[in-house]
């Protein structure tokens, strides 16, 4: 008993030993590598970026295995590779990297932004949702081709450099004449990025899907194709039926109404979102309040 009192007297020193050598530097060189690594991620999940970084995993399996192997020509081939890695890395995520800078310049709570509550933003959506769906059925009425793309986590960048740059403020009367037959614009797809149109006149990639609708044009098959690799929701208007679609993770639903268009899009962009938390900011508050009068 008194051996085991002696081993855990010994690791409680230790243990405080180490924690009197950790700084206030130590402890902001963790917190700051911790957010750099979360950041990564989150810029890997949201973006393409997955599969390149499938790719560099590889290399590095590969120069693992070279190294115990002791293969001298290999060798030499990965020390070029890696002496021009970073280089590769920074030209290759260059729209990624772009769009994560972009993103934190117009943050909702940033160091030069202003905190949005939630309330505004839930209303900035709906407002956004309304005008969607009053243009679409203004282009469906009239037979107007149009292809709308509802950026979410996913970064499109690569779709946006393909079209011009529009960044106004989303209205039907806007949306309309950006897909009127004679506007310089129409032929191609608008990007809606943060409430705003950012970009017209977009190239989107077709779907490699051979099983579709043989009545399905272009346009269908580019909403298709950039919801299977993207989250974004496409909605399409179809020029000779005026038929209202929605392709969403790969799958086109048509024939929406104005009704149904708006429940669909307030499902997947607002859903119960904004109520969960609501309820979380609540227990917060309640907690607050409940700690300044104890």
């Amino acid at each position: 008993m008194d051996a085991i009192m002696s081993a855990l007297s010994r690791g409680v020193n230790d243990i405080f030993g180490v924690l009197k050598g950790i700084s206030v530097g130590d402890i902001l060189d963790v917190i700051i590598l911790t957010f750099l690594i979360y950041k990564a991620i989150q810029l890997v999940r949201d973006t393409h970026a997955g599969q390149l970084l499938k790719g560099v995993v590889y290399l590095v399996l590969c120069n693992i295995v070279v190294n115990l192997l002791d293969m001298t020509i290999m060798k030499m081939v990965f020390q070029v590779v890696w002496s021009v890695g970073l280089i590769a890395i920074v030209i290759v995520f260059q729209p990624e990297l772009r769009h994560l800078v972009e993103r934190l310049g117009r943050s909702k709570i940033g160091l030069f932004g202003r905190t949005i509550s939630m309330e505004a933003e839930e209303r900035q959506l709906r407002a956004t949702i309304e005008e969607l769906v009053k243009a679409c059925v203004a282009m469906a009425e009239s037979k107007t081709g149009a292809l709308i793309v509802l950026e979410q986590n996913t970064v499109l960048s690569d779709v946006v450099d393909s079209g011009t740059l529009v960044d106004a403020a989303i209205s039907r009367e806007l949306l309309c004449n950006v897909f009127y037959p004679k506007s310089p614009l129409h032929d191609g797809a608008a990007v809606i990025r943060g409430g705003r149109i950012y970009a017209a006149a977009c190239i989107l990639p077709l779907t490699q899907n051979h099983d579709l609708d043989r009545e399905l044009g272009t346009r269908h098959r580019s909403a298709i194709g950039l919801s299977e690799v993207s989250d974004a929701l496409v909605l399409v208007v179809s020029e000779e039926t005026g038929v209202i679609s929605l392709a969403n993770h790969g799958q086109l639903t048509r024939d929406f109404d104005s009704i149904t268009l708006t429940t669909k899009l307030e499902e997947l962009l607002i859903g119960d979102r904004f109520e969960k938390r609501k309820i979380t900011k609540a227990k917060k508050d309640q907690g607050k309040g409940g700690d300044r009068r104890g």
